[in-house]
């Protein structure tokens, strides 16, 4: 049984459940965006603040490690994996404000 998703802003698919080709354009858009600005972020975590600013922040030592070395070993990382649920979480809302989210 087929449903009809209504979306706000008249975003939802045309007749067929196909996406319009600058529905299409908008939503891959937003989705190069959104992964750019993840990317640098995590750019400036890992690389700036791990690589560069390492001998800086060795100076304040958190539970008995410099926090230059604990940033390299898990922040990072950290960083990493709260990205990964804010990319899932985004897209998700997008999906669904375009009718397109699969069901699971």
């Amino acid at each position: 049984m087929a449903t009809t998703t209504v979306t706000p802003a008249g975003r939802r698919p045309a007749a067929g459940g196909e996406l319009t080709q600058a529905q299409k354009d908008a939503y891959w858009r937003y989705n190069v965006t959104l992964t750019t600005v993840l990317l640098i972020i995590w750019f400036v975590v890992t690389f700036i603040i791990s690589g560069v600013l390492a001998g800086a922040l060795n100076n304040i030592t958190i539970l008995g490690f410099p926090l230059g070395y604990y940033m390299a070993a898990q922040g990072s990382l950290a960083i990493f994996v709260i990205e990964i649920a804010a990319y899932a979480y985004l897209m998700n809302k997008k999906d669904e404000e375009y009718g397109i989210r699969e069901e699971g």
